[in-house]
C-alpha cells in the first residue's frame, strides 16, 4: 500500500517540534535543515519551522554519545543546539528548554518528533496530540536500546485524522507498552562517561535517526511513502526489517503484542 501526505503540508510552512534533544534527537535536529533546504530548492512555499524542546541540560557524560562540549556543561540541550543550527544555516529556529508541562506546546505542530528514552516522556506527547483539540498530522517516534531500535510514523487520531480510513497507526497503538509509564524502570543510575560508552553499541543513534530522517525526506520529496512507515534496526546483526503499510498487519501486530525497545 501507499501512503500518501497530507495535502496542507505541500502548500505552507511547515511546522516540527523535535521532544527530546539527545542521543537520537540531536541527530535528528542536525539533520532536519539538509530537508528544509531541499524543499525549498524544490519549490515549497515554506520549508521547514522547527522547534526543540528539552528540559535537560548538558552533562559530562553526554559529551561522549552527543554532540556537546564540555564547554556547554550545565546549558540547556535545546538551547545550545538550536543556536548552533540558526548560525550556521541562517535560520530563525527555537528552543523551549522545558519538559511537556504546558498542555498546548505541541499544539501548532504539524510533525511532532518524538526523541525520549522513557515510556512516561512518551505518554506525554501521546497525550498532547490526540483527541478532539489536536491537529497534529503525523507523530515521528524513534526509540532504541543497546543495539538497535525502532522509529514509527503515524498519524494521531485527532480532529485532524478522525475521518482518515487510510490513517497510519502510531506507535501507541501498535505497541501499547511502549506508552505504559509503570514498565520504566526508575532504579537506573545516571551514566558515566564510561557506562554511557558499555551500554550501547556505537553509532545506533546516528544509524536510527539516519533512516527516519530518509523516510520523512522521501515523504515529502515524492508526496508520498511506498508500502513502509518505519522500522526496526539492529546494529549488531546489520539488519533493517520494515514496519509495512497494512491494515491486517498492524492487526496481527497489536494482537501479538511485539515489544519494542525504549
Amino acid at each position: 500500500m501507499k501512503h500518501n501526505i497530507t495535502t496542507q503540508l505541500l502548500s505552507r510552512t511547515v511546522s516540527i517540534s523535535v521532544v527530546g534533544t539527545g542521543g537520537n534527537g540531536s541527530i535528528v535536529a542536525m539533520a532536519l535543515p539538509y530537508i528544509h533546504q531541499a524543499l525549498l530548492v524544490a519549490g515549497h512555499p515554506g520549508g521547514l519551522d522547527v522547534t526543540l524542546i528539552d528540559g535537560d541540560v548538558v552533562s559530562e557524560s553526554n559529551c561522549i554519545r552527543q554532540p556537546f562540549s564540555r564547554s556547554e556543561i550545565g546549558l540547556p540541550k535545546a538551547t545550545v543546539l538550536v543556536s548552533r543550527i540558526n548560525l550556521f544555516w541562517n535560520l530563525n529556529w527555537r528552543s523551549a528548554p522545558q519538559r511537556l508541562a504546558d498542555e498546548h506546546l505541541l499544539s501548532d505542530s504539524d510533525i511532532v518528533i518524538g526523541c525520549v528514552d522513557t515510556r512516561e516522556a512518551r505518554a506525554g506527547i501521546e497525550a498532547r496530540i490526540v483527541g478532539s483539540r489536536s491537529r497534529v498530522a503525523y507523530w515521528l517516534d524513534l526509540g532504541n536500546g543497546a543495539e538497535g531500535g525502532q522509529f514509527v510514523l503515524g498519524q494521531p487520531l485527532n480532529a485532524l485524522n478522525a475521518r482518515k480510513a487510510d490513517r497510519l497507526r502510531t506507535v501507541a497503538e501498535l505497541f501499547p507498552e511502549i506508552v505504559n509509564p509503570a514498565l520504566d524502570d526508575h532504579a537506573m543510575p545516571s551514566c558515566s562517561a564510561l557506562e554511557s560508552l558499555e551500554r550501547q553499541e556505537p553509532f545506533v543513534n546516528q544509524t536510527l535517526a539516519s533512516h527516519a530522517m530518509a523516510m520523512l525526506a522521501r515523504l515529502f520529496r515524492y508526496g508520498g511513502l511506498d508500502h513502509h512507515h518505519g522500522a526496526f534496526v539492529n546494529i549488531a546483526s546489520q539488519s533493517v526489517q520494515p514496519l509495512m503499510i497494512d491494515p491486517y498487519g498492524w492487526k496481527r501486530l497489536m494482537r501479538s503484542g511485539r515489544s519494542t525497545t525504549g
